[in-house]
């Protein structure tokens, strides 16, 4: 399956080097590296930029710097103005994730358009888009920092490429029943040295709980090998 052409992030009038720095490294967590400036407060490159990006330094030094939003999505056939609010524009609204298989199916380049720090995209902003993109979000508490709405939608772009799950470390497979059998008579051995299966007609029953006990977790050969060194230090002898 080809993969589908990655939309852009376009932020307008961005304040502070550091959000644009978080930002560019939430789109490079998911596999976006084009970002497109519209006049940042404080001009392009910013210094302040390149430590909060942790390394996503690809995308700063590709990042564009246009004068108007239009400018900036001229060769978008699918802008998406990312607001919690209407303002006033009858635009269609969907959420990231919907957001994201209209990006995997539809023809032409896409953007993803997030407004200033403070305040978010103008009325005129979302007047450019083709659709609003919104979350569900607390009513009492709506507001998103610039870098936690560009994961929102990196995020649900990059369920729908094919990126790899982080490796998961190796599970060692469970121990032989020989090495579980040895743990359990270890157990058993100390166990009996004091007299912790009496009353004899409870002793058949208490060894069958232990049993169980140890053998539902499924150990491997270096769990029952620690286990062992346990029980071993335990039954010497204290100096």
């Amino acid at each position: 399956m080809s993969r589908t052409q990655q939309p852009v992030v376009v932020l307008v009038r961005p304040q502070l080097g550091e959000n644009i720095g978080k930002a560019a490294r939430a789109m490079l967590n998911f596999g976006l590296t084009e970002m497109r400036l519209v006049t940042p407060r404080d001009g392009w490159p910013n210094p302040s930029a390149g430590p909060a990006a942790s390394g996503a330094d690809i995308v700063l030094d590709r990042a564009r710097v246009y004068q108007t939003l239009a400018e900036a999505v001229a060769d978008c056939a699918n802008v998406y103005a990312t607001t919690v609010r209407k303002r006033g524009v009858t635009k269609p609204v969907v959420t990231p994730e919907e957001a994201a298989r209209e990006i995997h199916t539809a023809p032409g380049g896409s953007a993803f358009v997030f407004g200033p720090e403070r305040s978010g995209l103008e009325t005129e902003d979302v007047a450019l888009a083709r659709k609003i993109v919104t979350v569900p979000i607390n009513p009492e508490f709506g507001s998103l920092n610039l870098a936690q709405a560009v994961i929102l939608c990196a995020y649900e772009w990059s369920k729908l490429q094919g990126l790899e799950q982080p490796t998961r470390e190796e599970q060692l497979p469970p121990a032989p029943q020989d090495e579980l059998e040895g743990l359990i008579g270890h157990f058993e051995a100390l166990l009996e040295a004091k007299n912790y299966f009496w009353p004899e007609t409870r002793a058949e029953a208490n060894r069958r709980t232990l049993r169980n006990v140890l053998t539902k977790p499924g150990w491997n050969h270096l769990e029952v090998r620690t286990l062992r060194g346990v029980l071993s230090t335990l039954e010497r002898e204290r100096g």
